[in-house]
């Protein structure tokens, strides 16, 4: 189950986006400023957190055949360094976001950018097992239905941790919530995406060794919410939370080419973000 702390932020956020196109009954009505967003552009950088639904593993290849269900996943983020956050040759270490964006209306924004997301298996739980495993020379051969398995590491390590990278398109609207004369504006944020995922799946399966390229696995979609602060005349930050489905069928867990591995499951994203924007029309 996606962690419930995740969920309660996303409704917080939502709350708050939805007061600000609330209509003239609402108490925060006179929030409902007009913008002045129209002909920016945009670049940010921040940090993430995940948390993702159980899934099933479906795993074929040479003398396997068999899937994992509800298997248990988290994120792994570093443990704040200054050289691993701010050294410009280790920024892909923690997870990371980056995103490049333009406003084609007061309101309305498109985006590009890269959810730099982990995602790894729990070894220290038992999952149930349903296929074939024979001719791999270890003590996992077996037909299996439904039976119990430890997923420890001499079985399986599997890691989508450089990362599960989530390459996205994004449509977002952004409303006035409060603004002063001259240093901060705050704005409601609301968007929807698509993405196509890009992992570097590090997994030992039985021994094999692991495939560890970025490789074209598959599709994801979102919606998000979160709030904006300017300051000044070009530095902003900006806080999200999105929800969202990923489907991976074609997912390479070895070296071998022809071994694939398929999967799908929900996630949920919290960032905090920092950048600027500047206005070019």
């Amino acid at each position: 189950m996606v962690h419930s702390k995740f969920y309660s932020a996303l409704f917080f956020l939502m709350f708050i986006s939805f007061i600000g196109k609330a209509n003239n009954d609402s108490l925060f009505t006179f929030w409902n400023i007009k913008e002045s967003n129209k002909g920016k552009m945009y670049i940010y950088w921040g940090y993430n957190r995940a948390a993702y639904s159980t899934s099933d593993i479906k795993f074929k290849g040479r003398d396997f055949d068999f899937e994992l269900t509800d298997v248990k996943a988290k994120d792994r983020q570093t443990k704040f360094n200054w050289n691993l956050y701010f050294n410009p040759k280790n920024l892909t270490i923690p997870q990371t976001n980056f995103k490049f964006g333009y406003f084609f209306s007061n309101k309305y924004s498109f985006s590009i950018g890269v959810d730099h997301m982990k995602y790894v298996l729990d070894n220290s739980q038992t999952g149930t097992i349903t296929g074939t495993i024979t001719n791999t020379g270890t003590i996992h051969d077996g037909v299996y239905f439904q039976d119990q398995k430890k997923l420890d590491k001499s079985f399986i390590a599997y890691e989508h941790s450089d990362g599960l990278n989530y390459l996205n398109i994004e449509f977002n609207r952004f409303d006035g919530l409060f603004k002063t004369q001259k240093w901060f504006h705050i704005q409601s944020v609301l968007g929807v995406g698509a993405a196509a995922l890009m992992p570097k799946t590090r997994a030992i399966l039985m021994g094999r060794g692991h495939h560890d390229e970025f490789h074209l696995a598959g599709i994801g979609v979102n919606i998000k919410t979160g709030l904006n602060l300017s300051i000044g005349k070009y530095f902003f930050i900006q806080t999200e939370g999105k929800l969202g489905y990923i489907n991976m069928p074609d997912i390479r867990p070895t070296e071998f080419s022809d071994e694939k591995a398929s999967q799908q499951f929900t996630f949920a994203e919290y960032t905090i973000l920092v950048g600027v924007n500047v206005k070019i029309k």
